[in-house]
Parts: structure tokens; C-alpha cells; sequence
């Protein structure tokens, strides 16, 4: 039978705020004791929680600017006594059990990822106390318990109302959700040293890079019905908009919902105008900004009708009734996520149970920060991650023609959807809309063909229109080519060993070309 142990004392000193007055108002009311420190005890006090510093326990301030609170013998003797076998040794030295730890630890995760934070500031947010308090109670989980995450504040105090205490299964749970959080901490810390190094030397890769994921659910299956999966959510990254997101409504995301509406929302959600991203297999399929999110869907769906059918589409407004009613009157689709739906979106969803609705999780960390993964047998690459975004400032017109306004705008919208394209990657639009696009093609050629093949198949006409590619063009024929179909001004990156061939080609064309010298490369 669980052994339930009572809880008589709880040490509360906790990072994170949110909930811990109500948790400690709770655990008083179940007539448990509360010892806390600095800002946590001034805060309960405040709020009229009956509690005792520290220091009345240990006999010494707390010192150090408050790096030195808890460590001391009156302190983790209280949390390491074993139940029956140190009580003598404790009472000897006056020493009082410690039942509960509830702690969470400094913010040294979110302080180390922010653009410019100070060394010496991101140093102070590295925890001693705290981590030596949570591994003390969970190392005794025999006969304490610790709580870590105030996700179980609520669990915890139902346990305590009830049982007067927490039994053996439910201190073991919180026992090794307190190690792997301590574990995450200490990974993050030394990854930040590694690559901090000293004397102010960056680095910008870590020696020993050890990332922590922490499951969030099992898959029905993965990108196959015969593969295993599961969703993980990286361990202290602010970010996550599609893995951090609400379901809404519809039946469980699968494997290939989850990534296609992750690189929907990345393209989305760089655009600042009101902007419609419908993606298959990973790849836009059609991409527009507009006035409205209606308009802006419509000229996306244009694109490429056929592909459409199936897809997961992004917006990056809140979503109106009359877009989705739209929506669903032109396909079908598995996934819509968007920032937030109004409330007659729901009532139009209600009738098709199986589409999904997302509202993406709010973002608040700079994108920037973030880096790529990509599993190799036996081994990793890690790279900084390329996102989406209009013309650099240094374009160069590489042509005896520069693009007008018009086309330089389209030439923006265009260099800013094909870098979100599978490689070899081309992007034909005009006026803010995609009207073909050719992806993931082993020939640069090729990509152009498809693109106007595809644009061909929507009855979209190219005349006037502007193309972008992700990498230089090794030969003119792409430029013929692009000519053929009635393109009129081209971005690309240039570099290649024949590109006076290609602004030749483009010149005899009457084409404007311009060259950005950055690649986008995306396999």
C-alpha cells in the first residue's frame, strides 16, 4: 500500500511568481507552515499568508545580495533527514523536518537568450540555492516532496486537501520532473559557457551541444501509417507558435499536419501585410498579401487550385467568417491556423468536424535566436535559421535596365515567398500574389518549367511578371526560358562563373535584373 507523508512545513522561494500566493494561502489553510525567502517571503506577507523568513530558521541573514539564502545546515538538514532513522540527530541540533520544497529557479534561459543581455547579468541568474534545494528534496523523495513547476501547484494542494499529504507514486512523479528540470538548467548553463567562453570571447557554436526536449504528445503515426512519432517541445525556447498552439476543434494533428503548419505559419507570419500561405508537403503552393485576409486567399488559391486540395493553410490576422466560408466553398483543407478567429468562424467550422483550427501560440522571442536542426546518421548539423524576408538594402541592378516600382514590389513579395521554397526554387508572381511556382526540382531549369507549367494549368497569364530564383543561374536558358513565358524582371543572387552570360540574356530580353549576393538554398 502508498505510504502517504504528511506535509507539515513547505520551503517556498520561487523565481516565478504566477500562483504561488494562492498555493501558499492553500497550503496554510491545510494548516502547513511556511518558511520562505526574500522576495517570495515579502510577497506573501503582503498578501497576508502567514510565513517565516529563512532566517529565523538558520540564525544568519541572508547575505551576498541574496546569493547566499538557504545554504545552511538548518536548511538541508531539514530536507535530507530521512523519516525514522535522522530524527534524533536532527532534534539534537534543533533542526526542524522540512516536508515540501516548492522552488523554481532563476530565469537563466530567457536572461541568456536575449539580444544584449549583459555577461555579468546572465551570470547572476545562474541558481545555486535553488538547484541544491530541489535535488536535496528529490534525492529524499521517500519522504519529501518537491515541487518545481507550478503546473502542479494545483494537483498538490487537491493531494494535500484530501490526504493530508502526498503518497509515494505522486512524490516519485515530482521527484523526476525536479531532475530533468535541473538537468535542462545545468545543460543550458554550460552550453552558454561553452560558447561564451571567457574574457568575452564568442563562440558561436558550443563544444558539447546537448539540446532538451520534453515530450508533448504521441503521434497516431509519423510520415507513414508504418513509422512511430511524437511531438516534443524544446525545452526552455520561448517560441513554438505551431507546436505551443490551441486546437480549436477537429480530430488530432498527425505528423504531417504538425510540419506543413509550421512552415505555413514561419511564411505567414513574416509578411506584415495581411497575408494567405496554403502549403503541400512542405512547400507553398500559393502565397498572397492583400487589403483583406478574403482577397489575399483568393489570389493565394489562384496559384494553384489543384495542389491546394488537402493543404494546410495559414493566415496572419485573426480569422473572419466570410474568409473561412470562402475557404471551404472553394476545398478542402486539413489545417487553418491564424493568430486568433472570430467568433462566427466557429460556428461555420462546427459543420466539418474533421478541419482543424489552430490559434497560433504568441511568439515573443526574436526569431533570430533561432537555430536549425537537421539529424545526420550518428551525428547533427546545427545551423542559424534562414527566415523569410523582403529585398536587402545592397541589391545591385546587374541589367542595362532597372525595375520600376511595380516590379521592384513584386520582385520583394517573390525573393520573400521563394526563400520559404524547397530547392531548386522559383517563384513567378505579380502584384503581391504567386502565379506559379516550381519547387524541390534538380535542375534550375526544370524549376522554371514547372513554375510556368503550373501557372499554365491555373490559367494565370505571366505577361509582366517577376520571377525569382533562390541560387544563381549557371546558364542562360533559364533566362530564355523565363522570357518564353513572359517574365519581365528577375531577382536572384548571383555568383556564378557565367552570369555575364545571363544579364547578357536578360538584356537582349528588354529584362530588369537585379542580384541580392545572398543565397537561400532550402534541401
Amino acid at each position: 500500500m502508498s505510504t502517504v507523508r504528511p506535509i507539515r512545513r513547505a520551503l517556498v522561494s520561487v523565481s516565478d511568481k504566477t500562483g504561488v500566493v494562492d498555493f501558499a494561502r492553500g497550503l496554510v489553510g491545510c494548516g502547513v507552515e511556511i518558511v520562505s525567502t526574500g522576495g517570495t517571503a515579502r510577497l506573501l506577507a503582503q498578501a497576508g499568508v502567514a510565513v517565516r523568513k529563512i532566517s529565523e530558521l538558520t540564525g544568519v541573514p541572508e547575505m551576498l545580495d541574496g546569493r547566499v539564502k538557504t545554504l545552511h545546515p538548518a536548511i538541508h538538514g531539514g530536507i535530507l533527514a530521512r523519516r525514522g532513522r535522522d530524527d534524533a540527530e536532527l532534534a539534537a541540533q534543533g533542526i526542524a523536518p522540512i516536508d515540501l520544497v516548492v522552488a523554481s529557479l532563476y530565469p537563466f534561459e530567457a536572461t541568456a537568450a536575449r539580444a544584449g543581455a549583459d555577461r555579468d547579468d546572465i551570470i547572476e541568474m545562474i541558481d545555486i540555492g535553488g538547484p541544491t534545494m530541489i535535488r536535496a528534496a528529490a534525492k529524499n523523495a521517500a519522504d519529501v516532496a518537491v515541487v518545481s513547476d507550478r503546473e502542479d501547484y494545483a494537483a498538490v494542494l487537491t493531494a494535500i486537501e484530501r490526504e493530508g499529504g502526498l503518497e509515494e507514486g505522486e512524490r516519485r512523479r515530482l521527484a523526476v520532473r525536479a531532475f530533468r528540470r535541473t538537468a535542462d538548467y545545468d545543460a543550458a548553463i554550460a552550453a552558454w559557457m561553452d560558447g561564451a567562453g571567457h574574457n568575452g570571447r564568442q563562440e558561436a557554436f558550443p563544444r558539447r551541444f546537448a539540446p532538451v526536449f520534453e515530450r508533448r504528445e504521441v503521434l497516431r503515426y509519423g510520415e507513414n501509417p508504418h513509422q512511430r512519432a511524437a511531438l516534443y517541445a524544446e525545452s526552455g525556447h520561448a517560441g513554438g507558435a505551431v507546436v505551443n498552439a490551441r486546437q480549436l476543434q477537429g480530430k488530432p494533428l498527425s505528423f504531417n499536419n504538425l510540419a506543413d503548419a509550421d512552415a505555413a505559419w514561419s511564411l505567414a507570419a513574416s509578411f506584415e501585410a495581411p497575408a494567405c500561405v496554403i502549403v503541400k508537403h512542405l512547400n507553398p503552393c500559393g502565397v498572397a498579401i492583400a487589403d483583406r485576409l478574403e482577397a489575399a486567399y483568393e489570389r493565394a488559391f489562384a496559384c494553384d487550385p489543384g495542389s491546394a486540395f488537402g493543404g494546410i493553410i495559414a493566415f496572419n490576422r485573426a480569422l473572419d467568417g466570410a474568409c473561412l466560408e470562402r475557404v471551404l466553398a472553394n476545398q478542402f483543407v486539413e489545417v487553418v491556423i491564424a493568430p486568433s478567429f472570430e467568433s462566427a468562424v466557429t460556428g461555420l467550422a462546427a459543420a466539418k468536424p474533421n478541419l482543424r483550427l489552430l490559434a497560433a501560440a504568441e511568439v515573443t522571442a526574436e526569431r533570430s535566436n533561432r537555430w536549425d536542426f537537421r539529424r545526420l546518421d550518428g551525428g547533427l548539423l546545427v545551423q542559424d535559421a534562414d527566415v523569410p524576408g523582403g529585398l536587402p538594402d545592397d541589391c545591385e541592378v546587374a541589367g542595362a535596365r532597372a525595375p520600376d516600382g511595380a516590379e521592384r514590389d513584386a520582385l520583394d513579395f517573390a525573393w520573400h515567398v521563394v526563400q520559404a521554397v524547397r530547392s531548386n526554387a522559383i517563384v513567378i508572381a505579380r502584384d503581391g500574389a504567386t502565379l506559379g511556382i516550381g519547387a524541390g526540382q534538380m535542375s534550375r531549369v526544370d524549376a522554371v518549367r514547372l513554375a510556368g507549367l503550373k501557372a499554365e494549368r491555373a490559367g494565370l497569364a505571366l505577361a509582366g511578371s517577376v520571377l525569382a530564383s533562390d541560387a544563381f543561374f549557371p546558364f542562360r536558358d533559364n533566362i530564355d526560358e523565363a522570357a518564353r513565358l513572359g517574365v519581365r524582371a528577375i531577382v536572384q543572387p548571383g555568383g556564378s562563373r557565367r552570369d555575364a552570360e545571363v544579364i547578357e540574356a536578360a538584356n537582349e530580353h528588354g529584362m530588369a535584373m537585379i542580384m541580392t549576393h545572398v543565397r537561400h538554398f532550402r534541401h
